[in-house]
């Protein structure tokens, strides 16, 4: 596989979560579900993985200590795009891909970063966007593509119109980038949306607008890719944990 980098968001208190802990710290099976988005990445063999911490960060950093990775602070929190910014200055000028994952997805399986990173280097594409389709993907952002199946835009669930909103298929909020092309983009992203901040996703349009191809990769299993948001989302991953261990 080439060479592949990882940045990992999680730097985010999880207010829904009810609790002053950082939501990556928050135990599935007794680990901090952090160690399952750490362990998938040990398990492909990341070259280099920075973890971007923000609240509570030296909790987080005790989480991260064991596997050599290494961390970013984010200071303050503008937006996935101002995350994922903060790793510039250890990833920048690598070889090879990154791949973009979410500290609070704890169940994404290392085969599906690894068949995401496959899909990225064997199209040629400028990035990968691992999708979802769901019967009601409410609250999520729409993937939309065009005739030829490329991705030509995320729109957010809010902005979105109403033949948009029919669209089933979501994005994850996992991605992977060619790193040469990563760290220019994330550059030319702004604040000038309702929530002001940056977002990552602005970088996959800004690809497109410059003609360059954006694939999606849909996984299989949707379980994988759901976030924990609250504590019944946290029920819900042990559930799902339990399941797919067996299977």
């Amino acid at each position: 596989m080439e060479r592949l980098s990882a940045v990992v968001l999680a730097a985010g208190q999880g207010t829904r979560m009810n609790s002053d802990l950082a939501k990556v710290l928050h135990p599935l099976r007794q680990r901090p579900m952090l160690a399952y988005v750490l362990d998938s990445l040990a398990e492909l063999g990341a070259a280099e993985t920075v973890v971007i911490v923000g609240h509570q960060a030296e909790r987080v950093r005790a989480v991260c200590a064991p596997y050599g990775v290494a961390t970013a602070l984010q200071a303050e929190r503008l937006g996935t795009g101002h995350a994922v910014q903060q790793a510039e200055p250890m990833l920048r000028g690598r070889e090879g891909m990154v791949a973009v994952l979410c500290g609070d997805v704890p169940l994404l399986r290392a085969q599906t970063v690894r068949d995401l990173v496959g899909r990225t280097r064997d199209s040629g594409c400028a990035a990968t966007v691992l999708t979802a389709i769901a019967s009601d993907p409410a609250g999520y952002g729409r993937i939309l593509r065009d005739g030829a199946g490329h991705v030509v835009g995320i729109v957010e669930h809010k902005d979105a119109t109403p033949q948009q909103r029919a669209v089933r298929e979501y994005n994850t909020g996992t991605y992977c980038f060619r790193n040469e092309l990563l760290w220019p983009y994330l550059a030319r992203i702004d604040r000038r949306n309702a929530q002001g901040e940056y977002y990552l996703t602005d970088v996959i349009g800004l690809l497109v607008a410059d003609g360059r191809t954006v694939e999606g990769a849909v996984c299989a299993d949707e379980r994988e890719v759901q976030g924990i948001n609250t504590l019944d989302d946290l029920r819900r991953a042990e559930r799902d944990l339990e399941v797919m261990s067996r299977g």
